[in-house]
Parts: structure tokens; C-alpha cells; sequence
């Protein structure tokens, strides 16, 4: 039997933990997995490009457990009341190649990409930063600002969407969170003041949410929503004015929004910040970019975390996943008729 969380199950446990130290926990397995990179087996994700969206294969390991997780991006499904990001995920030990957890990943991606933002602006924002403009109001804002908080102290957000349902959503989320919430009138008024701006839109398209003259001295830019080919966030001027970090370097430049730059353009990864062979932040009046696709340790350190709080925090169910012959040798015979019961 194989343990299975569903979102339930993962609400229950978050519920459990409490939602800023579930972040914070997150985070530091991350940056734990980060400072080992070299320690994976890693490769861009598969990527199958459907209409209206793309469903992709993100796979991981180290020497002791192989992970994978398969999500898709569909920006139109929200006008069908469905996510535009859903997710599953497996947990597998390498010695016999037998899953070990069998996860939800719609809720426990929201968590990760946010913790990994909010991780990476730990090494790349000001420290004093307290002030964070968030442009766009989808699933996964929320989950940012929370996590922002958490790991950085941000008190208060400055948020804007073209859908001013979306902005109230947000607001009406976070009211008792601690974090003072303002709707901005426009994307260029939300970033007035702000220490760091997070992107996280979902069209897919070439947009440019933000422009080169809302970008100032020493902010630092968090650019969650541009993903895929095809799909960016920030004018390239942006780009050039700062100095952009990624997860993994092949995967960013097909998907991220380095896409736009020639294949020369340099990068830094945030492994080799977190392990202290690379600099961060530089000075105050640096520009820092986050260019974030998500990428598979992240889910791998995901699905250990969760692997390792199930025995403290119960709530989950068990699927009947691999076979058990009583002879090993004997698969077949699971499908031998079931002899009657005599009376």
C-alpha cells in the first residue's frame, strides 16, 4: 500500500503545521537540495504543447529517491470554472524503484513556487524590504504574498490585476493574514514604493506587464508567470539593466524570460548563490531578477518534506498501487479466478 495525500489531506497537514512555518520548512529543504545541486541527476522538463496550453513531465533525483511531478498550464480553463495549473506527483526510492508517496501537486506547486520566490529574494532583495507589489491576482498570489511574509517580514502589498474581481478575491483572502493590502489603480501605481515587484500573470502570450520606466534602483523583480515558450512578463530593456538569476539554465533559456535574449546573455544559478560560490545582491541600488519557471528539485524537495511530515501529521490515504504476488515470479497468478467459499 502506497501512501496517497490528497488536497484534503494536504489542507489538514498545512492546517496542522500552521501555513508560514509549512513556507518556511519548505523553503529551507529547497535551499538545503539547492546547496547539493551537483549531487542530481536533472534535465529540462518534457514539455507537450497542446492547444491552449502545455502538459509537462518535471522529473528529479538524488542517490536515495527519484521524483517526477506532471502539471499542465491552461490559461483559458478559468473561463471553464477550472484551474489553470493542476498536478500530480510521485515519490519513488531508487534502490527498488517502488513509490513511496503518491501526492496532490495543485496545492503543494502553489506552496513550492512560493517558497522558492520568496527563498531566492532572502539572497536577492534588500534586507529592509517591506513593501511588495504584486500584478496579477491569480491562484497563486496569495500563496506569495503569505510566503514573502514569512520569510521576509513584507507588511504590506500593493496589488493589482485587470480583473478587479481578482484584486477583491485577494483582499478578501488576506485579511487577517498581518499584511496590509492596497488595490492599486494600475500595475504602474502598484509599484510605487515597492522593494520588490512579483509577476505572476497567466496569458500566454509575449506580454510586457512591466516596463522598463517602472523599474528603479535596487528593486528586485520576482517573474513568476512567464513559463513557457511563448510566454513572458517583462520588456527586455529590464533585462539588460539587471542581473538575472535562474533555477537551470537550459530549461530558462527555452521557457523563461531569457527567451527574449541572445543565447550568450548571462545568468547566474541560484544554486551556486545559496552553496556561497556566486554573489547575490551586490548593492542597494543593484536591479536583481528572479526569472522563475519552476524546476524539478524543487518538486523533489516538495515531495520529501511532505514524505517526511506524514508520520507526525497522520492525515492521508493509502492506494493499492503495486502488486504483491506471493511469488515474486508469479504475476500472473493475481489473475487466477477467485475459488467460491464453500457454505
Amino acid at each position: 500500500m502506497v501512501p496517497f495525500v490528497g488536497v484534503a489531506d494536504l489542507a489538514g497537514i498545512v492546517e496542522a503545521v500552521g501555513l508560514e512555518t509549512f513556507l518556511r520548512g519548505l523553503a529551507q529543504r529547497i535551499e538545503a537540495d539547492f546547496e547539493r545541486w551537483e549531487e542530481f541527476d536533472k534535465s529540462p522538463r518534457y514539455a507537450s504543447h497542446v492547444p491552449g496550453g502545455v502538459i509537462e513531465l518535471m522529473p528529479a533525483a538524488d542517490r536515495d529517491y527519484f521524483a517526477f511531478k506532471q502539471v499542465n498550464g491552461h490559461p483559458g480553463n478559468t473561463a471553464a470554472g477550472l484551474q489553470t495549473v493542476a498536478a500530480l506527483g510521485v515519490l519513488t526510492r531508487v534502490d527498488t524503484g517502488y513509490p513511496v508517496l503518491v501526492s496532490e501537486m495543485t496545492l503543494l506547486t502553489a506552496l513550492r513556487t512560493a517558497a522558492m520566490s520568496a527563498l531566492a529574494a532572502r539572497y536577492l532583495a534588500r534586507p529592509a524590504s517591506r513593501v511588495l507589489a504584486m500584478i496579477g491576482q491569480g491562484a497563486q498570489s496569495e500563496f506569495q504574498a503569505t510566503a514573502f511574509k514569512a520569510l521576509l517580514g513584507i507588511t504590506r502589498v500593493q496589488a493589482w490585476d485587470i480583473d478587479p474581481a481578482a484584486s477583491r478575491k485577494f483582499s478578501r483572502n488576506l485579511a487577517d493574514s498581518g499584511i496590509e493590502v492596497v488595490i492599486a489603480p494600475s500595475a504602474d501605481e502598484a509599484v510605487i514604493g515597492a522593494d520588490i515587484v512579483t509577476t505572476v500573470t497567466a496569458d500566454k502570450v509575449n506580454a510586457r506587464i512591466l516596463s522598463a520606466n517602472m523599474t528603479g534602483a535596487g528593486l528586485h523583480i520576482n517573474a513568476v508567470g512567464g513559463d513557457c515558450p511563448g510566454k513572458t512578463e517583462l520588456a527586455p530593456e529590464i533585462l539588460e539593466r539587471g542581473r538575472v538569476f535562474v533555477e537551470y539554465t537550459p530549461q530558462t533559456r527555452i521557457e523563461g524570460e531569457i527567451q527574449q535574449m541572445p543565447d550568450d546573455f548571462e545568468v547566474t544559478e541560484l544554486w551556486s548563490v545559496f552553496s556561497g560560490k556566486a554573489s547575490g545582491r551586490t548593492s542597494d541600488e543593484e536591479i536583481t531578477i528572479f526569472d522563475s519557471v519552476g524546476f524539478g528539485i524543487e518538486d523533489f524537495s516538495a515531495l520529501r518534506y511532505l514524505y517526511d511530515l506524514l508520520p507526525e501529521h497522520a492525515p492521508h490515504s493509502e492506494l493499492d498501487l503495486i502488486a504483491q504476488p506471493q511469488d515474486p515470479r508469479d504475476l500472473f497468478g493475481l489473475l487466477a479466478p477467485r475459488q467460491p467459499a464453500h457454505a
